[in-house]
């Protein structure tokens, strides 16, 4: 799947055949039903259209060669829900060397709404308003303008090391102030 084609799947709302005790009987059925679910929770750990495309295929690449089928549709979402740790993980210290946080995908099975709380918008508005200027570009062009790297590098007029190490800081910096406001 190209990287526009799970872009457009993102904006449908997904279908969820969860039936107590129902099983896949094909892998197509696997990836249908899962696919737009797991492109959502990748896109919101990583806030861009391309990282979460790869990720999203990294998933299905590392969990479905463990199945067979049929399998439950609970053992898949198991093995999904895994896969979706590994991967994220893997992403993290590749990229940011950053530690790696516990992930929540319990819920991958379940229909869920992705859309932003108004308290969680409020709060980042606020973490964002917070720091300084240079911290808030990057992750404004990162986050809310879906920009890569080498996009908000330029915008920024520094080089793509430059804006990764940025952008770490500036989570980094996030992090804490949203810490301090929960405290």
């Amino acid at each position: 799947m190209g990287h526009g084609q799970l872009g457009a799947l993102a904006t449908r709302s997904p279908e969820v055949h969860v039936v107590e005790g129902a099983l896949y009987t094909d892998w197509e059925s696997i990836y249908q039903d899962n696919v737009v679910k797991v492109y959502r929770l990748m896109f919101s750990r990583v806030g861009n259209r391309p990282d979460a495309e790869d990720l999203t295929s990294e998933v299905f690449v590392k969990s479905l060669p463990n199945l067979s089928l049929p399998s439950p549709v609970v053992q898949v979402n198991g093995y999904i829900n895994v896969a979706i740790r590994s991967v994220l993980a893997d992403h993290w210290r590749r990229h940011y060397g950053a530690p790696v946080v516990d992930v929540e995908v319990e819920n991958i099975g379940q229909a869920n709404d992705v859309a932003p709380t108004t308290e969680g918008t409020g709060r980042a508005g606020r973490i964002l308003a917070l720091l300084p200027e240079r911290s808030r570009a990057i992750l404004e062009l990162r986050f809310l303008r879906g920009c890569s790297i080498k996009e908000a590098a330029r915008e920024l007029g520094v080089t793509p090391g430059n804006a990764k190490i940025i952008q770490y800081r500036a989570l980094r910096l996030a992090a804490e102030i949203g810490q301090g406001m929960l405290s």
